[in-house]
């Protein structure tokens, strides 16, 4: 039996038009597996046991029917580079894992002091990975240990999607001939699909499907709509609609300021350029991403979730109208990193602090 924690939390409803608004409910709030490391990311397996990875570079083993406390370390796991922003990061399966068992990672790696992000596959054995595959690796590598981004996600056509920051040096986003600042598209085997983008035009990145983008640690698929967050600077976080080709800005346009104050490039608007469908002006450092469109929670439904690293709150917005935005589980001062809706239909969460919770109906 999970322990319930009942907490009398509170909600902080707001949205960019309008002053911040404070409700007070009540939520069951269910401790999943505790004990942990920086848990990045969380997947389901089939019988609903638990994979999570750490950013030091593990990845646990999680039973359902275990205590949250107990767990078994997977081996089999690439060298990860931990260091930094840079660490073992998000892990997805194959759509088709049970007849194709392959587990999908992204991380951070390092060679003569320069780092890069990488992505690979390696088949699931009862705990164990096997048959590693190296799918992508960024190029070019650099010495910075930021903005690696990186989350990863299928579409129902078995394409993978996934992103890497821009690490630290922000002109590259706007250049097709590096894989910084990016969102990019592949087989499930790494190769490249012929209709991306760029694939005829000469310099540049074949696996680019997006490009302007600063770090984006946030990807989900809304049906068949492909949307990610991203960090900004001093303000101007991001939530985008991904789009075939399209450039985001970044740092041609930003409502994010430099640290140090001033402005960042041309404004906030240009000809040709996306505008994000919503920003966050102070900035909440989003993390993690899931769309939430079920039954057990009416009022979230055709919603999206983030966490927030600074903010230490769970983001939740509607899909629908983005100004309509909730800052959710702010008492319990984390620092929430991944976001997911399981397969039972609860909304489970990482906090930076050691533990993955679920929220359960009152």
């Amino acid at each position: 039996m999970f322990r319930f924690i009942l907490l009398s939390l509170i909600f902080y409803a707001c949205s960019s038009n309008s002053n911040t608004e404070q409700e007070v409910n009540e939520i069951h709030i269910e401790p999943v597996v505790e004990n942990l490391t920086i848990p990045w990311a969380l997947a389901f397996l089939p019988n609903g046991d638990h994979l999570i990875t750490e950013k030091e570079g593990k990845i646990l083993w999680h039973k359902q029917a275990d205590p949250p406390d107990k767990f078994t370390e997977v081996q089999g796991v690439p060298e990860v580079y931990d260091g930094g922003q840079g660490g073992l990061m998000d892990l997805v399966l194959h759509p088709d894992f049970q007849k194709t068992p392959w587990v999908y990672l992204t991380y951070s790696i390092s060679k003569d002091g320069k780092k890069t992000t990488r992505v690979s596959r390696a088949l699931w054995d009862n705990g164990a990975l096997k048959n590693l595959q190296v799918l992508f690796t960024a190029e070019p590598w650099f010495r910075r240990n930021i903005h690696f981004g990186s989350r990863l996600v299928f579409d129902s056509k078995g394409y993978m999607f996934f992103t890497v920051g821009d690490r630290g040096n922000r002109d590259l986003a706007q250049d097709l001939s590096t894989h910084n600042g990016k969102v990019f598209r592949l087989h499930d085997d790494g190769s490249i699909p012929k209709d991306n983008p760029f694939v005829s035009r000469n310099n540049a990145m074949k696996e680019i499907w997006s490009y302007g983008h600063r770090n984006p640690q946030g990807l989900v698929l809304k049906g068949e709509e492909l949307w990610a967050h991203e960090h900004g600077p001093r303000g101007g976080d991001e939530i985008n609609l991904i789009q075939k080709g399209k450039n985001y800005g970044w740092p041609v346009i930003t409502y994010g300021k430099e640290y140090i104050g001033g402005s960042i490039g041309e404004g906030v608007t240009k000809k040709g350029v996306e505008n994000p469908k919503k920003y966050y002006i102070p900035s909440i450092a989003p993390c993690g991403m899931a769309y939430y469109n079920g039954d057990l929670f009416p009022k979230w439904k055709n919603s999206f979730f983030s966490g927030s690293l600074v903010l230490r709150h769970l983001n939740r917005v509607s899909a629908q109208d983005l100004s309509e935005e909730e800052r959710l589980l702010s008492s319990l001062e984390k620092r929430f990193r991944e976001v997911r809706v399981g397969p039972d239909g609860f909304i489970y969460f990482s906090v930076e602090e050691g533990a993955i919770y679920r929220i359960v109906p009152k």
